[in-house]
């Protein structure tokens, strides 16, 4: 049985271990500390493979916690197929008993039931201080299962595990956060990180080279071919160890060769127990039905691409993968698809790249390994089919056994022409993607053959590709639901586009014009077309199922009526604005009762008057961009607004004092333009309930002055280096600091106090800038701190220490406070 196969024990040595020693002395520091006397449970958390039993092992035998639990201490290894009474029994078996009675039990060990067993056990962990590791918890149901968690009340402690007040602790391995989050919402669960191409590189060496990490004494035939296959790794741990002593076998060029070109075979089949795809495939089995599709559908993805997340859920929801409570209730798509996201990341299946200043997931990816391990599944489901650079079309290939007439997606990333002129026989097909990835230049002259062959098709994407024109032909795609034509150069859409009446999504930019055939598609809930060219009528007050609007003019937009689109929850509007009437226009906006997010963009020539948005009650968040005549007055703003952002408003007076009395205002960001002077001001009481301020494009502004008392919940604070902030010391709450800086990254002193409370860092950003991170850590992580809140008052000063010089330019004659 796998499961018996893959049993951890704590005295297995591990001849390798790389680069776990900081994690470990946070890990060690957790178990030991005796601030906190409480029963804790802390969670080790990552992917399979990613080095969590191993680090385990690591903590579990280190001096200093066999000295702090001298003689109780217990490693059970659970696996998918959890059975409490057996893991009750190997924690048993560990345990020293001393009384004649705990003995006499032991003896008729085998005739005690499952809950007999948790209440011997439970008696006999009350009396000490005890550490226990559960190595492999799959899901919260397992852990109430072995801690006998009522249902009833999910805050108990459990029956088994008692609290005895005296730093008892459990140690979870899972590779699910929910897990963690669940055995112990009060410790932070430490996710495991996939190795950096160095150290990536030293674990190899190790293994391949026997322990020699002096790689110049090998052939550079050799390490070429090494580093090559463990960039294929993408640091994770298991898959360069069996790699690793693979090689070590062997050390010719030719099997090095022959592995380099079928690793992933390689990686599959080394090992029964210990087979990176074995490891993995327990993931995928784990899997609940509803998530099992989302994920084999990240198999359609190139190598390394990073994925919109906004794009994702539309594609998932044109599938037919999320399904709301209720059928009818198309407004809760996005979200549980959103949901269904958290939930593959939460179990370590997808890799967070971009995150908003709200939190939520804009971008991600998936690890090489895991969308192997998908593209596999997929392939024995017939879930889909791939052509790219790395298997072409060859002359030599039939043209009937490119692709099998079962398959239902494909997925092209490379030689579109040829295959847009080859036979196809693929009725059934699905969706069919397109994938620009920059190799070569990527046109398609004509689409006929889409229409002619493909009369099922859902989903239809042609993102990035260069395409002469959209023939009439795909408006007899009448099953087709999601339409992706976002940066193809195409400049009209067919007259036919209204035939389609099941499109969900339409997503183009840079029309010239958009058909007044919209109207007709009456199913539609995403229509994004930015960019148009010509400011022509278009009719939409006709899509009563329209959910999110996107590039309509301000004058189309005047000309419907927006009573109409109930369902309407997003709404981004560019162009003139002075070709509408102010008050009616706002009126049209007042209408709409289920708008939550509104986008304006003035055209270069327009500008803004002073905008009267009182009447919008249900707005809470806002975008302006574009040149403002006067920023609005205080009571002439959405009173539900949260969240504001400006952008080349080009204001000249100080916006803080009106803004700062915004009452329900969560988060604010001026963006670059949006305020040409050079200081602002926050008096005492400003902006209550702000926790996100945001400054990091106005390179003018070098004087930011925060009284007492003001922002008093801000936890996120980005601004540009050359702004200088005074009063930041009196900012409690303050968790997050990014400083953007254009030029080089300035030295300073790091003061060893700091360190307790703050991770820091420098990263470049996508716009080449430096920028300057840093993180206050829970108080309950730091060794000086109180052991619950997130800020004490006593670590102000050290905040001082640490952003104090970057607020202050780093001069050493910065004014006491700043």
């Amino acid at each position: 049985m796998l499961q018996d196969l893959r049993r951890s024990t704590p005295h297995a040595q591990e001849h390798v271990v790389m680069g776990l020693e900081k994690e470990a002395n946070e890990l060690v520091e957790q178990l030991i500390r005796g601030g906190d006397q409480r029963r804790r449970v802390i969670s080790l958390v990552g992917m399979g493979g990613i080095g969590k039993t191993t680090l385990a092992k690591k903590v579990y035998n280190h001096t200093q916690v066999l000295k702090h639990f001298p003689d109780c201490r217990a490693w059970a290894y659970v696996s998918q197929d959890c059975r409490p009474r057996d893991v009750y029994m190997q924690i048993i078996k560990q345990m020293v008993f001393t009384s004649t009675k705990d003995q006499q039990v032991l003896e008729t060990e085998e005739k005690l039931t499952e809950h007999e067993l948790g209440d011997f056990l439970h008696e006999h962990l009350k009396k000490k201080r005890y550490l226990i590791v559960l190595d492999d918890v799959w899901s919260c149901r397992d852990w109430n299962c072995l801690a006998k968690v009522s249902n009833n009340d999910l805050d108990c402690l459990g029956n088994v595990f008692p609290d005895g007040g005296n730093g008892s602790r459990l140690l979870l391995t899972t590779r699910d956060k929910d897990v963690a989050l669940h055995a112990d919402a009060r410790s932070t669960p430490q996710e495991m990180q996939l190795l950096s191409k160095q150290k990536s590189w030293d674990l190899f060496c190790r293994k391949a080279f026997l322990d020699h990490v002096d790689a110049d004494r090998y052939p550079r035939d050799l390490v070429q071919l090494g580093r090559e296959m463990v960039d294929k790794c993408n640091g994770l741990p298991l898959a360069i160890v069996v790699l690793g002593g693979l090689l070590s076998r062997n050390m010719s060029h030719i099997e090095w060769t022959k592995v380099h070109d079928n690793i992933n075979v390689y990686l599959a089949k080394e090992g029964s127990q210990t087979g990176v795809m074995t490891v993995l495939n327990l993931s995928y089995i784990d899997l609940p039905s509803n998530l099992k599709p989302c994920f084999l559908h990240l198999s359609l993805f190139p190598e390394d691409y990073v994925i919109s997340t906004r794009k994702l859920f539309l594609l998932w929801i044109a599938e037919g993968f999320v399904l709301s409570a209720e059928q009818a209730d198309q407004q809760s798509m996005k979200v549980t698809a959103e949901v269904y996201l958290n939930e593959l990341i939460n179990r370590n299946l997808i890799q967070v790249v971009r995150m908003s200043v709200n939190a939520r997931v804009v971008e991600c990816r998936v690890h090489d390994l895991m969308r192997e391990l998908a593209i596999r599944k997929a392939k024995e489901q017939n879930f889909f089919r791939t052509h790219d650079i790395a298997d072409p079309l060859s002359s030599s290939t039939s043209n009937s056994s490119l692709f099998s007439s079962k398959c239902r997606r494909q997925s092209i990333y490379s030689d579109m022409e040829r295959y847009a002129s080859v036979e196809h026989n693929t009725p059934y097909l699905r969706s069919l993607l397109f994938f620009n990835l920059g190799h070569e230049i990527c046109r398609i002259s004509q689409l006929d053959f889409i229409g002619k062959c493909f009369k099922v098709l859902r989903v239809l994407d042609l993102e990035g590709v260069e395409v002469e024109s959209l023939p009439s032909i795909v408006g007899t795609l009448i099953h087709l639901r999601y339409l992706g034509l976002r940066h193809t150069g195409l400049k009209l859409l067919p007259l036919s586009i209204g035939n389609l009446r099941s499109l969900q999504t339409l997503d183009v930019n840079n029309l010239k014009q958009v058909p007044n055939m919209i109207w007709k598609i009456q199913n539609i809930r995403y229509l994004y077309m930015e960019g148009q060219e010509d400011d022509i009528p278009l009719k939409i007050d006709t899509l009563e199922n329209l959910q999110v609007l996107s590039g309509i003019t301000f004058k189309q937009w005047i000309q419907n009526n927006s009573s109409k689109l109930t369902c309407l929850g997003k709404l981004k509007l560019e162009g003139r604005y002075e070709l509408v009437e102010g008050v009616e226009f706002w009126k049209s906006i007042a209408k709409l009762r289920v708008l939550k997010f509104l986008y304006l963009k003035a055209s270069e020539e327009s500008s803004f008057p002073s905008l009267a948005m009182d009447s919008c009650l249900y707005l809470s968040k806002l975008d302006i961009k574009g040149h403002m005549q006067k920023l609005s007055e205080t009571f002439q703003f959405p009173p539900n607004l949260s969240q504001l952002t400006l952008d080349s408003c080009r204001l000249d007076c100080d916006p803080m004092p009106i803004l700062e009395k915004l009452p329900k205002l969560l988060t604010l960001r001026l963006r670059a333009k949006s305020y040409l002077g050079t200081e602002m001001h926050v008096s005492a009481n400003g902006f209550p309930q702000l926790k996100v301020l945001q400054l990091l494009e106005l390179s003018k502004v070098i004087k930011l002055n925060i009284e007492n008392g003001a922002i008093p919940w801000l936890m996120q604070l980005h601004c540009h280096f050359s702004t200088r902030i005074f009063g930041v010391d009196k900012l409690s709450n303050l968790v997050e600091v990014k400083i953007v800086n254009d030029s080089m990254i300035p030295s300073f002193s790091r003061s060893s106090r700091y360190h307790l409370y703050w991770d820091h860092s420098w990263t470049t950003n996508r716009k080449g800038q430096n920028e300057f991170w840093a993180r206050r850590r829970k108080a309950s992580d730091c060794q000086t701190c109180a052991a619950t809140g997130l800020i004490s008052d006593q670590n102000s000063a050290v905040a001082v220490e640490l952003i104090g010089p970057i607020f202050s330019r780093w001069d050493s004659t910065r004014e006491k406070g700043s």
